[in-house]
C-alpha cells in the first residue's frame, strides 16, 4: 500500500484506506500514531474533512468527539498498563497547530522514559525520537494495536 492515505488522512479513513486506523468511533476515528517511540500512540481524527477547530462543530457533535476522545484516552491507558508495567499515565491534547484538522494525541507515559523528558511535554523528546525509523509504525506494534482495539471495543459496551 502506498502512503498516499497520509496526504489525506480523514477522507483515507472515510474511504477505509487509511491502514492506522483502529476503530470508528462516533465522531472520529481512533488511529495508531506514525511513531511510536512511546508505544501505544494514538490519535482521534475528526470524521469532517473540513473541521479546522473543535468549536467549528455543533455542541453535540462537538460532546461526541470529546467523549471518543475520553474513549481512546482510556483505551491506551487500559492496553498500555496491561503491557508495560512502568505505564504511568496518558496525556491527551488538541493542539492542532501543523495539521489543519481536529484532531487530539494521546500519549502514554512510562517510568522508563529519560529523566529529563518524563515529565515534560512529548513534544521537548529530540527531533531523532520522530524521525528514527526504529520508532516507525510498523508490524512491531501489532500487539499494542490490538490490545487498544481490544480495549475500545469494551468500552464501546460501557457507552
Amino acid at each position: 500500500m502506498s502512503n498516499d492515505w497520509r496526504m489525506d488522512r480523514i477522507g483515507s479513513a472515510l474511504r477505509g484506506d487509511n491502514p492506522a486506523v483502529l476503530r470508528r468511533l462516533e465522531a472520529g476515528f481512533a488511529v495508531i500514531g506514525d511513531v511510536q517511540f512511546l508505544p501505544g500512540y494514538s490519535v482521534l481524527l475528526t470524521d469532517g474533512p473540513m473541521v479546522q477547530r473543535l468549536s467549528d462543530l455543533p455542541r453535540r457533535r462537538r460532546l461526541a468527539y470529546l467523549s471518543d476522545m475520553d474513549r481512546l484516552g482510556e483505551a491506551v491507558e487500559r492496553a498500555c498498563r496491561r503491557l508495560d508495567p512502568a505505564f504511568r499515565r496518558v496525556n491527551l491534547e488538541i493542539l492542532g497547530n501543523t495539521d489543519g484538522f481536529l484532531h487530539a494525541h494521546v500519549w502514554p507515559r512510562f517510568d522508563w522514559e529519560p529523566a529529563d523528558l518524563v515529565r515534560m511535554p512529548v513534544w521537548l523528546y529530540p527531533c531523532e525520537r520522530w524521525s528514527d525509523e526504529q520508532f516507525a509504525l510498523g508490524p512491531q506494534h501489532d500487539v499494542v494495536r490490538e490490545a487498544i482495539g481490544e480495549e475500545l471495543d469494551l468500552l464501546a459496551g460501557d457507552r
